[in-house]
């Protein structure tokens, strides 16, 4: 190989010096490693074919698929309540998709499953999203047991979403961004807020500001971090430019008087930035810490469910109270944030959701302790309780076979255990004590009512804490709260979950990608998130 270099670079025309140098390279790490690698699997099953391309991409994932989409679609017979989270998103090849994740509990665990990620080519108006939902929640067999969708706030899904006849939850993590975009209408903030952009917009720019910034970093022990800059569209990104300029603002100073940073006008805006200014990024930090805190809570990846929404929001409430010593800026805050927030989750039907929600999660249940929603959870855990129990039944049945359905009716003769030589002498005495000891018969609604009492009596568990594998736990002894439960704990707070599922297209479909048919990155976006 050395030999090879010695007589490509003594060549005198220079200029076939790269492309020899180029093939060189490519046969040494491409082309060496795949010929070592292929002879060594010969030698060690010299019968062993390894799959190309062509076997790779249309026959082993499709089968993988189908084995994978046809075990979910049995496991999903035995779901009685899910919920929905969908979204929309444009590749790097303008192809528009849909994706649709579903979620429900399964012996004490929250499940996510992405069922679709679907090509569409028509106007995404409300009827058309409504009949694609619908498409693909048949093709799972899950549209009956669907019981909410937790969808963005566009307004095609919220036709989509009424179409479907299921309850629509706006995502709490856009609700909040929205309440905080609010700040930029407003001319107090937007005005001290544009000043501070003005000036990190100047020292990202400017080399020699960075240069004087991380020297003044290094002086004042400062961690050298970079300012931040602020997007009017991404989540909590005027949080955190403020938040970044408080914990660099004496690094700030410090090359505000820096002679190195010769524009006079730059110069002066720096040198503008005081103590004031200081005060009020320190306020809006402490203002806003909640909201962004209240973000993370509902966008991380521990599946946080509907029931935590109204707690949250009882604390932004008395976060943003106007207090009688609050300067103009701090009211004006409060203010903006909270008459945009207060104008949320008005409906009926998503206010009493959320309600029996709250009450039904054991973290929260001392949040909203009203007598009128516990009458409503025990009407519906009374009307569950006299619902035939066939769902289980059903699913057994449809898993048997056509053979089995055909078979004549036979119900083998039930085998008695044998009683020990000690039960058989006292047989007669045991017969009495037990027909002492049986309970009067209760009724449905009172059977209800005492598990209520019950649950009520507990005490709340931690916020770190599971509620669907409490509620499993608590199943035998609450049997039928835990099966009511259910239906609100695989309620989403946000619509993230699909959103995350883009974050898997986009390295799918990356622009290297990009000749991927829909069909197939609907395949490979499936295994990756179920698998």
């Amino acid at each position: 190989m050395v030999y090879i270099f010695q007589i490509f670079f003594s060549n005198e025309n220079n200029k076939f010096q790269s492309f020899y140098v180029s093939i060189v390279l490519f046969y040494s790490f491409l082309v060496l490693p795949y010929i070592f690698c292929r002879e060594m699997i010969k030698t060690l099953n010299s019968k062993y074919k390894p799959p190309n391309r062509d076997g790779l991409t249309n026959h082993l994932i499709p089968a993988w698929y189908g084995v994978e989409k046809s075990n979910l679609i049995t496991d999903l017979k035995h779901v009685t309540n899910a919920a929905i989270t969908a979204d929309g998103w444009t590749s790097f090849s303008q192809d528009h998709y849909l994706t649709v994740t579903l979620h429900y509990v399964r012996e004490g665990q929250s499940q996510e499953k992405v069922l679709r990620t679907k090509a569409v080519y028509q106007a995404q108006t409300g009827i058309a999203v409504a009949e694609e939902i619908e498409g693909i929640l048949e093709e799972f067999g899950v549209k009956e047991k669907v019981v909410a969708a937790t969808v963005d706030n566009a307004a095609n899904m919220d036709v989509a979403v009424k179409k479907l006849n299921i309850i629509k939850f706006p995502c709490f993590a856009h609700t909040l961004n929205l309440g905080a975009q609010k700040l930029y209408n407003c001319n107090t903030v937007s005005n001290w807020a544009a000043r501070i952009r003005s000036v990190i917009v100047w020292m990202r720019r400017s080399h020699m500001a960075k240069v004087v910034l991380k020297e003044k970093q290094q002086l004042l022990k400062l961690p050298q971090h970079m300012l931040l800059l602020d997007v009017r569209t991404r989540w909590n990104s005027l949080y955190l430019m403020m938040e970044r300029f408080c914990e660099q603002f004496p690094a700030i100073q410090a090359a505000a008087i820096d002679q190195r940073l010769r524009k006079p006008m730059e110069k002066e805006k720096l040198a503008r930035m005081g103590n004031e200014d200081l005060r009020k990024a320190e306020e809006f930090v402490k203002l806003m810490r909640m909201p962004y805190t209240s973000t993370l809570a509902d966008t991380s990846e521990k599946v946080p469910t509907c029931g935590q929404i109204l707690p949250i929001l009882q604390k932004l409430r008395e976060h943003y109270t106007v207090q009688t010593d609050d300067s103009a800026f701090v009211r004006s805050v409060k203010e903006n944030i909270w008459n945009d927030l207060s104008k949320r989750y008005q409906d009926g039907d998503i206010q009493a959701f959320l309600e029996e929600a709250t009450v039904l999660d054991p973290r929260f249940k001392s949040k909203m302790d009203m007598d009128d929603i516990w009458d409503r959870v025990r009407a519906s855990a009374v009307e569950k309780l006299s619902e035939p129990r066939e769902t289980q039944g059903q699913a057994e049945e449809e898993d048997e076979g056509e053979e089995e359905e055909e078979e004549e009716d036979y119900t083998p003769p039930v085998k008695q255990k044998k009683m020990t030589a000690l039960e058989e002498l006292f047989e007669e005495e045991d017969g009495k004590l037990l027909s002492t000891q049986q309970l009067p018969p209760v009724s449905t609604a009172q059977r209800v009512d005492q598990e209520i009492q019950l649950y009520r009596s507990l005490p709340p568990i931690l916020t770190k804490d599971s509620a669907s594998l409490w509620w499993w736990k608590k199943s035998d002894t609450l049997p039928v709260l835990s099966a009511l439960a259910e239906k609100y704990l695989c309620v989403q707070a946000s619509s993230t979950p699909s959103e995350r599922v883009f974050s898997t297209a986009g390295d799918t479909l990356s622009p290297e990608r990009s000749r991927i048919l829909p069909e197939r990155a609907n395949m490979i976006i499936f295994l990756h998130k179920n698998c």
